[in-house]
């Protein structure tokens, strides 16, 4: 990527290996074990089972950089940090991190819970390699930040896990370190105060401090980091851009990999089958745009002019999104469409397998990745309008677009609950259509709320 001079962070193929053992006794043979081995040199009997947290990952992260560890729990996220950080040596590999590190790695962590908030700054703050004179001059600005009032006098153990996230946040973010990590501490805080973090993470980077942040909101990773890593079962599965990255690890999340297609399954619908739905009547627009599009069971989707050839698709395929009409007004594929128009989509679907309660969804996102806006059947109560039936048919989705202008993406999706209610999805199509929006008015932020401004 970079020079070293360049880069607060190299890690060179990190392996952790933890030893686990079944009973207490077992850990004293393998410290006699392994006395034995030293004087003799033969290799004696290993008493534990070797659990590898992580297997060959390497990572480099330049100066000014934020970038995201994602992974399901036990992905090998914590104890990446935690080497980056020093407090846990890797087994094998290399670390070289550049400068001061502040970390949140585990809430309360450097604090001492019999202590008061005043004398866990100092105690910190020493921790960090800070003079106490230092910490006299940043003192106030910490106060301020956390803004924990008289409770700063108070033990920390009579703190809520809020008030703790505040202090150490404010403690780690006020003494201007290389290299800040924060790892998931931010999720316990409030919706303010999570803001004022992350506007003191955006004025850390510009002062050259570089980032590593451990979220499960893919939220934050889209409109916060500059890159994104992928870990599972302890190996680097993909590093790049936040958006794909977040996709795959959504992927991953719900433990569906793509299937077959109908057509793959040897299980296509035709037309002249009882089992397809009658269609009902068509709206007037799309029956004079496209006479046979509730009709016709070839797909579609990939050949219409809003479609995104970069989507990301995945899901079982009992279910799937064939075809998509897109309309803005009257206008069909609109190649801008004017702020404060009313979109409608029409989605065409087929179900080779009986489906119990479908949920349809429709999720409007920035290019970023941000959501504008989101909603499904279950949200919106209509599931009730769906049967379960093999066959296919046509859902409607009309919104009103009172965005910014500029470029935004629209997901859909088909998914069902299992006997347990998890989400099973059945076809997802993330980021599947483009369209542009173009300016009406002048307003500040992603939507127009319509205000009325007025001197009275």
């Amino acid at each position: 990527m970079s020079s070293d001079t360049q880069l607060a962070i190299r890690a060179s193929g990190i392996d952790k290996c933890y030893a686990v053992y079944a009973r207490p006794a077992d850990r004293l043979k393998q410290m006699a074990s392994s006395g034995l081995k030293r004087l003799t040199g033969r290799e004696g009997r290993t008493f534990y089972t070797p659990f590898w947290a992580l297997r060959d990952v390497s990572l480099e992260v330049a100066r000014g950089e934020c970038v995201a560890l994602i992974g399901r729990n036990g992905s090998g996220k914590s104890t990446l940090l935690q080497i980056v950080t020093g407090t846990v040596a890797p087994t094998a590999g290399q670390i070289v991190v550049n400068g001061r590190v502040a970390a949140l790695l585990e809430l309360g962590s450097g604090f001492n819970p019999e202590f008061t908030g005043m004398e866990n700054i100092y105690l910190n703050a020493s921790l960090l390699g800070m003079e106490r004179s230092e910490v006299d001059t940043k003192l106030d600005d910490i106060l301020s930040f956390a803004d924990i009032g008289d409770f700063v006098s108070q033990p920390v153990k009579t703190y809520s896990s809020g008030m703790v996230v505040r202090l150490a946040f404010a403690v780690q973010a006020q003494i201007d370190p290389d290299v800040m990590i924060v790892d998931e501490a931010l999720a316990v805080g409030d919706a303010r105060f999570q803001a004022k973090c992350f506007a003191r993470l955006k004025a850390l980077r510009e002062r050259g401090t570089s980032i590593l942040l451990v979220t499960h909101s893919t939220e934050q990773v889209v409109t916060h980091c500059d890159r994104a890593i992928l870990l599972d079962q302890g190996r680097k599965l993909s590093e790049g851009a936040p958006r794909p990255i977040v996709n795959q690890y959504l992927d991953l999340l719900y433990g569906r990999t793509k299937g077959p297609s109908a057509a793959d399954r040897g299980m296509r619908v035709q037309a002249d089958t009882e089992v397809v739905d009658a269609p009902l009547p068509m709206p007037a627009l799309l029956d004079a745009f496209d006479a046979d599009f509730a009709s016709r069971q070839d797909p579609m989707f990939e050949s219409r002019p809003c479609y995104n050839p970069y989507e990301h698709r995945w899901g079982d395929r009992r279910a799937e999104i064939t075809d998509v009409v897109v309309f803005a007004g009257d206008t069909p594929y609109p190649q801008t469409i004017p702020a404060r128009s009313m979109l409608t989509c029409y989605i065409r679907y087929r179900f080779d397998d009986p489906i119990v309660r479908p949920i349809f969804g429709f999720t409007l996102k920035t290019k970023e990745g941000l959501t504008v806006y989101g909603i499904n059947t279950e949200m919106a109560d209509a599931g009730k309008l769906f049967d379960s039936d093999t066959g296919s048919g046509v859902i409607c989705c009309r919104v009103e677009l009172n965005c910014a202008p500029g470029d935004y993406f629209i997901s859909l999706g088909i998914a069902s609950r299992d006997t347990s209610g998890e989400v099973v999805p059945h076809d997802r199509r993330y980021d599947a259509i483009h369209v542009c929006v173009e300016a009406d008015g002048q307003f500040l932020g992603i939507t127009d709320l319509r205000a009325e401004l007025k001197v009275i």
